[in-house]
């Protein structure tokens, strides 16, 4: 019994491992070299899974689907009822509101089981076609080294006849084929692993009102806080409580006094709107002590929704923004959208002229989860103000203080990498709990292999800063959202835009920023 882990666990290793041996076997220049080589792919292990327990897995989820819908239509019908204005909750929540909620996260669920049985299911499918496939290229090794017979002795190997040199080349040939069928195996079951990962941990991501554990809010509360999104936008698209903020807001909540815990019941009770609620909460998340809250609250109480908009989340992603509308002269996406302050936008050195792509995406990143460090940037020191010139002073001041934290470039341009880790990990780790750490990506298989931790990373709403770089230079922006095999990229020229996996992993991240700047050459990972 071995208690060191075998290399061939690791599919990367697997292929890097059978692609050398198709090279090698059409290379063979004995009988017994190519008995080796066949010994050697035969001993690589076939591609893992029990297709079977994954669709017993997907009929469990399936099953769920109806009696979920049966809950919807109770609560529809109490929706179509009509309800009284009364409030409902330790926070006051309307039971209206908290009704509409409840339909929707039952909605939510339904999709949910819906789509993780598809996911297993896809998957079920996609492991067992693996398996074929690599039992073909195992049966086509077999045969050959039938036909190849024993190994030759020594005196034999030294002579080679034109019939045993023809039986020699066309078994290294047909071996060559059957172990490239055994590494498309492992290619495809790898493939449709991670897409399976990816999904789930979306799924996972959207189980929202769950992430709140904490007995100190109700379960209407509870509902309220994961449902609310930013207004005047898609809800789906720009919640404000991510996953990570939900689970981090719930476990302060647990650990506050009890003179903080009602100071900020009371607070949430007090505010007007569900937008109010979750920024107190977003707050909360973000680090900030029961104190500054009461604080910020003073700024924000009163002001409608829309004003909370502009002057809280940096980043709203529009519906319509996932629209493949075709690529600009300079290469990037025409579909953008704009982050901006009235007009003003959130850019490197106020206007796009500066270098300090690192210290401008840190910025952005930690305004986007952090409600208190954003009014700070947008209404000035009484977070009262709407100008977009103060707004670009403050911006710019404050990119430049980060630039000089992170021993930044003369001039405001440029940033080393120990700088940029060390930034990200006291401005935005700092508001996350993550402790930002880099990863080298030097070829295609590294950025698909770091695919899955970047995507559930942005799911729970831990932005990943991403490193480009062209012939010309070098880029810093950041990832922070995934929708499928999208990407969302924020640009500290002052948009977004999505990009897709296959331009991430192929070298076409020029989409975001410009043809000059086309692959990703390293993350930031939160752990």
């Amino acid at each position: 019994m071995s208690f060191f882990p075998s290399p061939f666990e690791s599919p990367s290793f697997r292929l890097a491992w059978l692609a050398g041996l198709s090279k090698k076997l059409l290379g063979a220049g004995s009988k017994n070299e190519v008995l080796d080589l066949i010994g050697d792919a035969l001993s690589v292990p076939e591609p893992g899974g029990d297709p079977g327990t994954l669709e017993r897995l997907a009929d469990l989820y399936r099953g769920q689907v109806g009696p979920v819908g049966s809950v919807f239509d109770q609560v529809d019908r109490v929706g179509r009822k009509g309800l009284p204005e009364v409030w409902v909750g330790d926070t006051s929540v309307l039971a209206s509101a908290a009704v509409n909620a409840a339909g929707r996260a039952a909605t939510q669920m339904s999709e949910a089981f819906h789509g993780c049985a598809t996911v297993l299911l896809t998957l079920a499918d996609a492991i067992g076609a693996a398996q074929r496939k690599d039992e073909r290229g195992r049966g086509q090794l077999l045969e050959q080294r039938k036909l190849l017979g024993g190994k030759d002795g020594f005196f034999d190997d030294l002579h080679e006849n034109d019939e045993e040199e023809w039986d020699r080349k066309n078994a290294a040939h047909f071996g060559s084929y059957a172990v490239d069928l055994m590494h498309e195996a492992v290619s495809d079951a790898q493939e449709a692993t991670r897409i399976a990962a990816r999904d789930l941990n979306k799924w996972a991501a959207e189980a929202r009102a769950g992430k709140m554990e904490t007995s100190e809010l109700t379960s209407v509360d509870k509902l309220m806080l994961a449902d609310t999104g930013v207004a005047g936008a898609d809800a789906e698209l720009n919640e404000i409580l991510k996953a990570a903020e939900l689970e981090r807001a719930s476990a302060r909540m647990d650990l506050l006094s009890l003179d903080d815990e009602m100071a900020m019941e009371r607070m949430l009770a007090k505010s007007e709107t569900p937008q109010e609620r979750a920024y107190l909460m977003k707050a909360l998340a973000a680090g900030h002590s029961v104190a500054e809250i009461e604080e910020f609250q003073g700024k924000i109480h009163g002001k409608d929704p829309d004003w909370m908009r502009r002057h809280l989340t940096p980043v709203v992603t529009e519906a319509d923004s996932m629209d493949d509308e075709g690529l600009a002269p300079d290469g990037s996406n025409n579909n953008k959208d704009y982050a901006t302050f009235d007009g003003q936008r959130w850019v490197q050195g106020g206007d796009g002229s500066e270098g300090t792509c690192v210290a401008s995406s840190t910025v952005t990143s930690r305004a986007m989860v952090d409600p208190l460090y954003a009014l700070d940037l947008t209404g000035g020191p009484d977070g009262q103000q709407d100008d977009p010139e103060a707004f670009k002073q403050r911006l710019v001041a404050e990119q430049h203080r980060l630039h000089t934290e992170g021993d930044g470039g003369e001039n405001w341009g440029g940033m080393g990498p120990e700088g940029q880790e060390r930034i990200n990990d006291s401005t935005v780790g700092s508001a996350t709990g993550s402790d930002y750490e880099r990863q080298d990506l030097d070829s295609a298989a590294d950025r698909r292999a770091v695919l899955t931790e970047v995507e559930k990373s942005v799911a729970q709403g831990r932005p990943v800063p991403v490193d480009v770089s062209g012939e010309e230079g070098a880029h810093a922006m950041t990832i922070i959202a995934q929708e499928g095999d999208m990407l969302q990229v924020y640009n500290p020229w002052g948009s977004t835009t999505w990009v897709s996996e296959d331009d991430f992993i192929n070298g076409h991240m020029g989409k975001a920023s410009s043809s000059d700047l086309p692959d990703a050459y390293s993350v930031y990972l939160p752990r």
